[in-house]
């Protein structure tokens, strides 16, 4: 699980989504999972659904487009969100944006972003919280390249913070 949180694409498809959930909003009491089996485990033991390591792998690839509702449930109880965040754009994209301010709001309680770097952003004039934007617009599309590249078994291009380049 990344300590990343990225704000989920509007009309993102349901694996997108089921993916954002693990990575930003996983709850705490149930601890990091390592695989699919695992993932699956703990969404039963919280939920007392019937739901399998292969279902969890056919939606995070997006072989399962199209779920049983008990699933869709199961996984709004367990992740804590509305049923609609699994809905059509118009009903999910703001609930989607109100959940990224919630996965934001996680991270600063855990340390992950610091609230005095939120405040500042705040206190920011127009343009400057412009340029601010862009840089992190940016900087998010290089992390989504780098981790497909990594998905793919291709080594990173740049050496990561605090690493020597090759």
């Amino acid at each position: 699980m990344r300590d990343r949180t990225d704000e989920v694409p509007p009309g993102a498809s349901l694996a997108e989504k089921v993916e954002w959930l693990i990575r930003n909003l996983w709850p705490a009491h149930a601890g990091p999972p390592r695989n699919n089996v695992e993932t699956a485990a703990a969404i039963a033991r919280a939920t007392g659904a019937d739901i399998s390591s292969t279902t969890v792998w056919k939606l995070r690839t997006g072989r399962q487009e199209n779920p049983q509702l008990k699933t869709l449930t199961a996984l709004a109880t367990f992740f804590g969100v509305p049923i609609g965040f699994f809905g059509f754009p118009e009903e999910s994209d703001p609930i989607g944006d109100d959940l990224t301010l919630k996965a934001l709001r996680r991270d600063v309680e855990r340390g992950v972003i610091r609230p005095e770097v939120l405040r500042a952003l705040v206190d920011l004039s127009p343009e400057a919280r412009w340029v601010v934007d862009e840089m992190i617009l940016a900087a998010a599309a290089a992390d989504r390249r780098r981790s497909e590249g990594n998905d793919r078994g291709h080594r990173p291009e740049r050496a990561k913070p605090g690493e020597a380049s090759a």
